[in-house]
């Protein structure tokens, strides 16, 4: 599961999962619904490193800065944390496959730069 996180980052980024948690899998505002809190489409649910539907969250909110930065708030008891940053990473990692794939074009950059702060970091 983390080979492609070790192939995108290579010794940057230990690629052990500092700790396991139960996740969506795929949290992005087309999953989400309210005014009740509504989450949809489970089939990539499973496991996954603690921290990761809040840092998919947050790459998904990348290309609205205003969004992004209230992800990083509300999030931030999870997200500021070296767990939350390997999800980060992770996530960043696995929204760049499907970009390669041709999904999502115009996260491409914002996930570069935010990969690469996190690793400055």
């Amino acid at each position: 599961m983390t080979d492609w996180l070790a192939q995108r980052f290579g010794d940057a980024v230990d690629p052990t999962v500092p700790r396991w948690e139960t996740v969506h899998g795929d949290a992005h505002w087309a999953n989400l619904f309210g005014p009740r809190f509504g989450l949809l489409d489970w089939e990539w649910w499973g496991n996954g490193p603690v921290g990761t539907d809040a840092a998919t969250l947050l790459c998904y909110s990348l290309l609205v800065p205003e969004t992004a930065q209230r992800v990083r708030e509300v999030f931030a008891d999870v997200l500021d944390t070296d767990t939350g940053r390997f999800a980060q990473l992770y996530a960043t990692a696995r929204l760049l496959r499907r970009v390669a794939r041709g999904e999502f074009p115009d996260l491409a950059e914002p996930l570069e730069r935010h990969a690469s702060t996190l690793l400055r970091s």
